[in-house]
This record gives C-alpha cells, sequence and structure tokens, in this order.
C-alpha cells in the first residue's frame, strides 16, 4: 500500500511523458514527475519517494525529503497566509496548508512555528497544526522514571518550559532545572526526574540524583582539559559563575568536584580548580 505523508521504496514500472510511474508490492501506481526522475534509470529499479497530494488532490511522488511527515513534529516557517489559512515550507513545492482553526495562535507570515502533521479525515490531505498538545496524550505512559528520552521544546510557562517527550506525551523542565539557552522545536534529549500524580513528568536535561555525578564530572575534566588545567571556580562561587562556566547547578558542582577529589584527578585550592598531571 502506497502510504501518503511517509517514505515509500517503490519500483519504476513504466515510462510516460509527464514522468515515470511507480509501484508498490500490491499494485498500487503513483507518478513520479520528470523533474524528479533520476538521469539513469532501469525499469523495476527501487526509488524512496514521498508521497503527498498535488494541487488537483492527486497522490504525487517526490524525491525531495520533506522537514516533517505524517505523525511528527517540526519547527517550520509561515510563507505565506490567506484567507483559507496559513501556508508552510515544509521542503516541497507544495506548502503544507494549516487553517486558521488549527492554529493556536494567528499565523503571520516569516514567523517560525511548531506543528503537528496529521491527515486530515474530512478532506484525505496532509494539513499542520500548532495546536500540538492535541495530539499528546499522558493517560498511558510509555515511560518510567529515570529513563533517557527525546525531547522536543515546545513552549515556555511561568514555572519553565513544556517539552514533548518521544513524540508522545507532555512533560516539564522547570525552570531551576535549565542551564542552557532553550528555543521552540529545540531536539535534545532529558531524563525524566518524576512522575507525579496524573501522569505528569517531570523532565531534567541531566542524569538524576547520583546518576548525575559522573556526566558533571566528565564535564568538569573536559573544561580543565580545555583551559590548561585550570578552572577559576570554588565552593565558593556564585551560582550564576558556575551555570556559565559549565551549565550546571552549584549543588551538581560540588557533587562533581567531591568525587573527581576522591579520585585524586584534581587539587582544590583557595583560587580554584587543578587538574593533576
Amino acid at each position: 500500500m502506497i502510504k501518503l505523508g511517509e517514505i515509500n521504496t517503490l519500483e519504476i514500472l513504466r515510462e510516460s511523458e509527464h514522468g515515470v510511474y511507480l509501484i508498490d508490492d500490491e499494485d498500487n501506481q503513483v507518478l513520479l514527475p520528470n523533474r524528479y526522475v533520476p538521469e539513469s534509470f532501469m525499469i523495476w529499479d527501487k526509488l524512496d519517494v514521498f508521497v503527498y497530494l498535488d494541487n488537483e488532490q492527486r497522490p504525487v511522488a517526490t524525491t525531495d525529503m520533506p522537514y516533517i511527515k505524517i505523525n511528527e513534529f517540526a519547527l517550520l516557517r509561515c510563507n505565506q497566509v490567506t484567507d483559507y489559512g496559513a501556508f508552510l515550507d515544509w521542503g516541497l513545492v507544495k506548502e503544507l496548508f494549516c487553517p486558521f482553526s488549527e492554529q493556536a495562535f494567528k499565523m503571520k507570515q516569516g514567523g517560525w512555528y511548531l506543528v503537528y502533521c496529521y491527515l486530515d479525515e474530512k478532506t484525505d490531505r496532509l494539513v499542520a497544526s500548532s495546536k500540538t498538545n492535541r495530539f499528546l496524550d499522558n493517560n498511558e505512559l510509555t515511560i518510567s522514571e529515570f529513563e533517557e528520552v527525546d525531547l522536543i521544546v515546545s513552549h515556555p510557562s511561568d514555572i519553565g518550559v513544556n517539552v514533548i517527550v518521544n513524540k508522545k506525551h507532555i512533560g516539564l523542565i522547570y525552570k531551576d532545572s535549565i542551564f542552557r539557552d532553550l528555543s521552540v522545536g529545540d531536539k535534545l534529549k532529558g531524563i525524566v526526574k518524576k512522575i507525579r500524580p496524573g501522569n505528569k513528568l517531570d523532565i531534567t536535561l541531566g542524569q538524576v540524583g547520583y546518576r548525575n555525578i559522573e556526566p558533571n564530572a566528565d564535564r568538569i575534566m573536559k573544561a580543565l582539559q580545555d583551559d590548561n588545567g585550570f578552572l577559576n571556580l570554588t565552593d565558593k562561587s556564585s551560582p550564576e559563575a558556575i551555570k556559565d562556566a559549565l551549565q550546571m547547578s552549584k549543588k551538581n558542582f560540588k557533587k562533581a568536584v567531591g568525587t573527581l577529589y576522591k579520585k585524586r584527578l584534581i587539587e582544590i585550592k583557595s583560587d580554584g580548580i587543578y587538574l593533576v598531571e
């Protein structure tokens, strides 16, 4: 079956004046227009193509790979706004449509928006929605505490930053756990710090508890090596200075320094930390 919004591996069946027709193992066919046809090919060669609907609402294939596929999230630029809705750049000739009803906030030309791509059952076409939370569900979690997860930064709140977790759930990183600049659409790794009542997810960008010591120790060692074996930081340094230098909290800094000191990898002096040669 040829699937809209996905990468399909199809075979070249025959040529036509408009391009070549591709076929799947169920004898379904789709046109690959001339502009995407390889310079040299043979019948029955296999091609990886993305399939969507053209302006005539007919399935069409392209060898261009979009920035977003069906059931995915991505940060896309709004190319234009019309009386019908917004049209987003997703890397293909035909733009991705986002109806006004699917805009969390009214989109503007040139703006960047985190959206979800899905198949509209009424029109059978791929559309975008910036109302991303409605495509996330925490009722049945597929993750557990202390598990590493994939994150997409969604939107800020008064107490932190909301994130999409494993493309399925919504989580929150509290302000006091953020030690780097985060922007909407950023993709990064995180840890499930805690699952609170109601399946609310507390996410951290570092390991939790004792799990946090070794990665932070490695970060300090790398900083020492990059700075000729010396860091002008001590337990009396301000949290801000530690955050700026190492992107970690003062509490985690002290734990990591303690670990390195016990291993005799560093010396602690009044003016800072020295790498043991």
